[in-house]
């Protein structure tokens, strides 16, 4: 069987390797990785190829020779660490493939800058679309990669757009190497600046904890409001329990309004996205207000009629719908075709919006339906005196696939 070493060679200075990787170098003579990775071994006389593509490397993988050949994948940084290790993890068939660690981007990085990254919010931006402003808002210390169109200027930029140009930023390049350098500033500063893309940040908000969501139902004064209708915070805590999103869900909110909704999705799905589908320009508006607000990227506002807007949207994982525009039934079978095992929450506060779905589902027997009529009475104070005053009551239905 083949022995594949996969090594971490850290920042990229060869004087960082530890002594496993260099050892698992010196026993590899088949090198494999990028040029800035392979340039330090151009003279060791073994074969090299510059590729860091998982099929190139499976199929010079499958050409070598198990008897004679022992070949090495050099990956930047640590081999756990947003790395390459991960992408070919599992598709070297009939290899026995070995893992090195290396020193990481932030590791160096925090002891560069003298301080402990044990307490840090770590996020991706390159290749990736994690939500940064939120990481920032929320916690004390974030380190981030960046790359491609997410620069250290241009996610500083968005930082300022959601008021926080004031946190401290520190931004390394070309880690390691003899052009390395570090520079400081407030994320209003550095977005004026100007960095290679393949850069990384460690972001410090003193000011931070201000907002972070431990239970659905946010209180409704949190949000701006206007004569746009919104889902309350007790008829948004059942669906959001009913509904269920998970970390990484895609999810559409259908007939958004405000964006209580929306946003309380954003804030669950952290690592997934949510489209906000709303027609209503005044409500399409006060939606982008909030999403400011919140600070919630993973969110994106889609305006115009639904129906014909989630025909090109990616297949969801969980649906709610706040308002259907009188295309209800449509709207659920675009849904099931993309995602058969979609789970869909239904609000609605009028009898024949109940009946419409109650025929919808008798239809389609393959999933259950749940019906809640959710009523809610609110204290108001009168004189030394507090009455209940009565909410609409509001039918929430749940739909979930059976299992078979």
């Amino acid at each position: 069987m083949l022995k594949v070493n996969i090594i971490g060679i850290g920042p990229g200075n060869p004087d960082l390797l530890t002594g496993a990787a260099r050892q698992a170098i010196a026993e590899s003579n088949i090198l494999i990785g990028d040029k800035r990775m392979l340039s330090a071994f151009a003279e060791s006389g073994k074969k090299v190829y510059d590729t860091i593509k998982t099929s190139a490397i499976a199929e010079i993988a499958a050409q070598a020779d198990p008897e004679r050949d022992v070949v090495a994948v050099l990956v930047s940084g640590d081999v756990g660490f947003f790395s390459l290790a991960k992408t070919i993890s599992g598709k070297l068939p009939d290899c026995e493939c070995v893992r090195y660690c290396g020193i990481s981007s932030l590791v160096y990085f925090a002891a560069k800058l003298q301080m402990s990254w044990d307490d840090a919010k770590i996020v991706s931006m390159h290749g990736r679309q994690q939500n940064l402003v939120t990481a920032v808002a929320q916690n004390k210390k974030v380190f981030s990669l960046t790359g491609g169109d997410n620069s250290p200027q241009s996610l500083c930029a968005q930082l300022c757009e959601h008021g926080l140009g004031h946190v401290q930023v520190y931004v390394g390049e070309n880690l390691s190497y003899p052009e390395e350098k570090i520079t400081s500033g407030t994320a209003e500063q550095i977005s004026a600046l100007q960095f290679p893309s393949l850069s990384v940040m460690m972001l410090l908000n003193e000011e931070s904890g201000g907002f972070t969501p431990v239970v659905h139902g946010l209180a409704d004064d949190l949000f701006l409001r206007s004569k746009v209708p919104m889902t309350k915070q007790e008829v948004r805590s059942v669906s959001m329990s009913k509904l269920m999103p998970k970390a990484t869900d895609l999810i559409y909110d259908i007939g958004a309004g405000t964006g209580s909704c929306s946003i309380e999705l954003a804030l669950l799905a952290k690592e997934g996205r949510v489209w906000a589908f709303e027609r209503n320009p005044v409500a399409v508006e006060l939606l982008g207000k909030n999403k400011a607000l919140f600070g919630v990227q993973n969110l994106e506002i889609v305006a115009g009629e639904a129906l014909e807007n989630i025909r090109s949207m990616p297949a969801p994982d969980c649906v709610f719908v706040g308002g259907s525009g009188g295309d209800l039934c449509e709207m659920l079978d675009v849904i099931y075709a993309k995602n058969s095992s979609c789970r869909v929450v239904i609000n609605a506060i009028t009898v024949e919006t109940l009946a419409e779905v109650a025929a919808y589902y008798k239809e389609h027997q393959e999933y259950s339906l749940e019906i809640v009529n959710v009523f809610v009475a609110r204290s108001k104070h009168l004189g030394n005196y507090n009455l209940m005053m009565a909410q609409n009551p509001v039918y929430v239905m749940t739909a979930l696939k059976k299992e078979d």
